[in-house]
């Protein structure tokens, strides 16, 4: 006799004994037991801890969460820079100096000096720069933090930027672009994001020209003019109190001193380049994104454009997308939509990766399902499960206190209503079929699109004529 059943029989004849020699009701016959989808539970409630709010005399912005579960203190970092500012040609700047700032050493101490102690404590540090910010990551643990607190600051204060660290840096920045040639589905979103930022600075990648233009006092220069204490904002949270968080930032921080005039931040982009582009590669598979501006965080229609795009592709195998192009169709291995709401502007686009004698179709169909969309189709079932689904997800952005400290701090940096996360799921539930009626015929006229293919272009199903596309060659 199986293993399992015989274990299984033990259990339900030890049952059997205690019972008195009769089996439980619900052994005896499982058609009574309710159905799962008739048991009603009391609903879910989401009251999401408040951080404590500090600014210290410098300037800098602390939002402090305690929570003692763990000896660790986790410290996240948003500084206002970011690519955009990368000056003109010599983009790789901003990416450079995070890069080096963490592996570069400090007016105190070297670069092997620095890892070694950072090891011997079993502490993480690191910096990154995305287009519109720079992020920190710390973590360590609480019988560490003086120390731990002591190189931070000189991290992010006294940054020595060694130039042998700085010169690896820009060679692994070389070896990164010439290697995403052999990456088509990161080249071709690249390509897109400069397309669709076409004429600003977002717009502006890092090629082998610019990043031979800089110099170790580039970095030096745009250390000293974003990283200030009137421009970076801490969220801690662990095993620490308010106090002793404000008394530890004072102590290691609050020396430092603003020097420099605040960046005037880019304005965001108003209008995109529409057409048709390619780029040709003899590969088996074409890599389709097309896209347009669409509603910002602070847009009244940023709640129905979120379900939209939920309901469009972004919600995985019952989105449209993903249903009619590779479940029906069978032509795409992935597709689907994706929404990167900013606080003044936000960015919608489809996608899909196909084999290359079917790129057209794929196209036609990435277009088929948003002229769908926009004929009053949408169903209150996908409108149901879209919006139960958004506002679960939601839910799992607050699992750990770092988790929350980084969320409400981040309300601040994009100038959001305070109420913001608060708000969330009841807007999100408060969508209708009528909202997302009429955020499609708003925002999905496909006139307006900025289309990239990557792909083998003499073998698509369709030729190309004059006029219909343009072919454009990445930077190196």
């Amino acid at each position: 006799m199986n293993t399992h059943i015989k274990y299984f029989t033990f259990l339900l004849l030890t049952v059997f004994i205690i019972s008195g020699g009769t089996l439980p009701a619900a052994a005896a016959s499982s058609s009574q037991l309710p159905s799962p989808d008739k048991i009603n539970y009391p609903p879910l409630q989401f009251n999401l801890p408040q951080t404590q709010r500090v600014v210290l005399e410098n300037g800098i912005v602390l939002y402090i969460l305690e929570d003692h579960e763990l000896p660790l203190v986790n410290i996240k970092a948003l500084i206002k820079t970011g690519t955009m500012y990368d000056p003109d040609n010599k983009e790789g700047v901003a990416e450079l100096t995070a890069y080096v700032m963490r592996t570069g050493g400090t007016a105190k101490l070297n670069s092997a000096e620095i890892d070694s102690r950072f090891d011997f404590m079993a502490a993480s540090a690191a910096i990154a720069m995305s287009m519109e910010s720079a992020q920190v990551n710390f973590s360590v643990l609480n019988k560490d933090l003086d120390r731990g607190l002591d190189l931070l600051a000189q991290i992010l204060i006294q940054p020595a930027f060694e130039q042998n660290k700085f010169e690896l840096a820009r060679q692994l920045k070389n070896e990164e672009l010439r290697r995403l040639k052999d990456d088509p589905q990161s080249l071709a979103f690249r390509e897109f994001n400069r397309l669709i930022y076409r004429g600003g600075p977002r717009g502006r990648f890092p090629s082998h020209k610019s990043l031979a233009n800089i110099e170790r006092d580039d970095l030096i220069k745009f250390h000293g003019r974003f990283f200030q204490p009137d421009n970076i904002m801490f969220a801690v949270s662990g095993d620490i109190t308010k106090e002793e968080a404000i008394n530890k930032f004072r102590q290691y921080f609050g020396d430092w001193k603003a020097n420099a005039i605040p960046a005037k931040v880019p304005s965001p982009p108003q209008k995109s380049n529409a057409g048709v582009y390619y780029i040709d590669k003899e590969i088996s598979q074409s890599t389709i994104i097309s896209g347009q501006f669409s509603a910002s965080k602070n847009d009244p229609d940023f709640y129905a454009f979120t379900v939209l795009d939920f309901i469009i592709g972004s919600g995985g195998f019952p989105s449209r997308i993903f249903s009619v192009v590779r479940n029906n169709a069978g032509l795409a291995y992935s597709a689907g939509s994706f929404y990167r709401p900013k606080p003044a502007y936000g960015v919608f686009g489809t996608y899909a990766f196909t084999k290359t004698s079917s790129t057209m179709k794929t196209l036609s169909l990435l277009n088929s399902v948003l002229e769908n969309i926009q004929s009053n189709t949408i169903t209150d079932k996908e409108i149901d499960w879209a919006k139960k689904s958004i506002k679960n997800g939601f839910i799992f952005s607050f699992v750990t206190p770092e988790q929350i400290a980084w969320q409400q701090m981040n309300i601040e940096y994009e100038k959001l209503p305070a109420d913001f996360l608060l708000n969330y799921r009841n807007k999100i539930e408060n969508v209708t079929i009528k909202d997302l009626n009429k955020v499609a015929v708003k925002y999905l006229n496909k006139t307006k699109n900025v289309v990239l293919i990557l792909g083998d272009s003499k073998r698509f199903d369709e030729p190309w004529t004059t006029g219909q596309h343009i072919l454009i060659t990445p930077e190196d």
